[in-house]
């Protein structure tokens, strides 16, 4: 016997099977059921304060599906595709367990703004997790930045050696990163934060509720003002996973550098057994599967988004079937956020060691002291751009002897222009050539001992 729809009276017969089953939503807005059961118990507190249904009524409600989150909880309930979505499958179990009365707990409610409240309850939750958890890698980020602010690493421009960086100010260029993904998803949050319970299917609706009073039950800052817009809106995912895209391009970035750091090319860090993965053929290798596959998932997150863009571009007000789609990119998103930034916390914490020696060797094998070079003469009163020409001229001829910088003798050094003394030799060293940059926010010693004051103070004081 074919199930009748909540909606079939207006229809002769049954959906085609396979019309059915790509109609239905079930297999995944029952991730939903949770906050679905939340709103409708809010919902159904409002018809009783509004005199709409008895006191008496609610309460059977509220219990009725307090039974159902509990059944949820023990994995009794599994609705399958003949309930069409999450909200159809509660509301039918909750007729089974309470009888007629559970009817009425659609009144002055559509499916419209039912299933736009249950996502933002959903992504409301999953944002603070989300916060949460960038919180817990920037403290691991922190971690091993104060570990390592003598410690020194190449820095790069265009993938060109450039000048030398203490390690612990190249590692907190992520905290920064990242502490504006935390804000940016708390900027989110305040728009994901409105009721759109009560708008109805895209108008409102005749019976005299309290959408004010939903809104503080379910702790909404605010309710839509306008109906049409309350339905229809999905600015609020397309924000989230704007702002889940830059936190992925933060992690892929960092999964870059330490894919190459990784390599024997430049053999700047040890992978750990813990976090790394041999080949099925070549026993040598130790693969940076971590990385590597956050690197890969940053694309599934921004695809999710374009999506989101280009279904969202051409749709009429208010509420469209397309707007299902919304909901797998969305979980998708959340979730791959959440493993991604787990896996890269784990990494950071226990999964790789930074080779010390290794590092110390790379910032004397270089060029990049030779701005230094440039600024030591303009500090003598040469022009700059005359400095600057001078120093091209001997890294281009220590480049054809063979040398480097600090292998050139006083008596070279003074041939170039005879202000240059003893004293270069301690300018050019890389950590002096590091400490040196002591302007705010540079990488030298003092800057960074204030920087990681700072975020050690910010992520005491909010969180």
């Amino acid at each position: 016997m074919t199930q009748q729809k909540t909606w079939s009276q207006r229809f002769e017969s049954a959906l085609h099977p396979a019309i059915a089953r790509f109609n239905a939503s079930i297999n995944f807005d029952i991730e939903l059921v949770e906050y679905d059961l939340t709103g409708s118990q809010a919902h159904a507190k409002m018809l009783a304060k509004s005199g709409i249904i008895s006191q008496t009524e609610a309460e059977q409600l509220v219990t009725g599906l307090e039974q159902i989150r509990q059944e949820h909880h023990q994995g009794k309930f599994n609705p399958g595709i003949e309930a069409e979505d999450v909200h159809f499958a509660v509301e039918r179990r909750l007729v089974e367990i309470v009888g007629d009365v559970g009817k009425k707990l659609h009144t002055g409610r559509s499916r419209n703004d039912q299933v736009g409240t249950d996502t933002r309850l959903y992504l409301r939750e999953q944002i603070q997790v989300i916060r949460s958890q960038l919180r817990e890698f920037q403290t691991v980020i922190l971690d091993l930045a104060e570990k390592n602010i003598e410690t020194l690493i190449p820095g790069y421009t265009h993938l060109q050696r450039a000048q030398p960086l203490s390690l612990a100010h190249h590692l907190m260029a992520y905290f920064q990163m990242t502490q504006r993904d935390w804000e940016r998803l708390g900027d989110v949050y305040q728009r994901v934060n409105i009721s759109p319970l009560g708008c109805g299917a895209l108008a409102g609706t005749t019976f005299p509720i309290d959408r004010r009073y939903t809104a503080e039950l379910l702790g909404f800052e605010d309710i839509y003002a306008n109906s049409l817009d309350g339905v229809s809106d999905r600015d609020f995912v397309i924000e989230f996973l704007a702002a889940a895209s830059l936190i992925m391009v933060h992690l892929s970035r960092l999964s870059e550098e330490i894919i190459f750091w990784a390599s024997a090319e430049f053999k700047f860090v040890n992978l750990k057994d813990s976090c790394a993965t041999g080949s099925s053929i070549m026993p040598q290798k130790k693969n940076p599967d971590v990385p590597e596959l956050v690197r890969g998932k940053t694309g599934r997150v921004f695809g999710h988004l374009q999506a989101m863009l280009v279904m969202m571009k051409g749709l009429p007000l208010a509420y469209n079937k397309d707007l299902q789609e919304d909901k797998e990119g969305l979980f998708d998103g959340v979730n791959t956020v959440k493993a991604c930034l787990e896996a890269m916390t784990i990494l950071l914490k226990e999964g790789l060691e930074f080779r010390s020696q290794r590092l110390a060797e790379a910032v004397n094998e270089d060029f990049s002291n030779a701005t230094d070079v440039a600024d030591y003469l303009a500090a003598k009163g040469i022009p700059f751009r005359e400095a600057y020409n001078l120093v091209g001229k001997v890294v281009k001829t220590s480049i054809e002897n063979g040398k480097l910088l600090k292998d050139l003798s006083l008596t070279e050094w003074q041939e170039l222009h005879p202000v240059f003394a003893a004293d270069i030799y301690e300018a050019i060293s890389p950590r002096q050539v590091v400490a040196a940059r002591n302007s705010e926010g540079g990488t030298g010693f003092a800057q960074i001992e204030q920087a990681l004051k700072t975020a050690r103070n910010l992520l005491k004081n909010t969180k």
